[in-house]
Formats: structure tokens, sequence, C-alpha cells
């Protein structure tokens, strides 16, 4: 995590943390395209 001066003091608990917040948007992300693939397709197509 950078602090005000710019400086990277991420921890390894704060870099793990944000490696499962990525995943945890990528599968929200996949499941609502799966779940919405009509929507997402008829988008696509317009």
């Amino acid at each position: 995590m950078a602090t005000e001066d710019g400086t990277d003091s991420a921890s390894p608990l704060d870099e793990v943390m944000d490696d499962i917040r990525r995943e945890l948007v990528r599968r929200v992300a996949t499941a609502d395209r799966e779940s919405n693939r009509d929507i997402y397709d008829a988008l696509e197509h317009e």
C-alpha cells in the first residue's frame, strides 16, 4: 500500500489481501457474465 510520500509499504498480508480482492472481482464478473449471458450477447450483436 502506498503511503503519502509515495513509498511502497505493503506488507505481505496487504499483498495477499489485494490478490484475494482481485480474484473475487474476477469471479463475480465471470458469474455475472454467465448469469446474464443473453443480455451481454444481445448487446454484442446490436
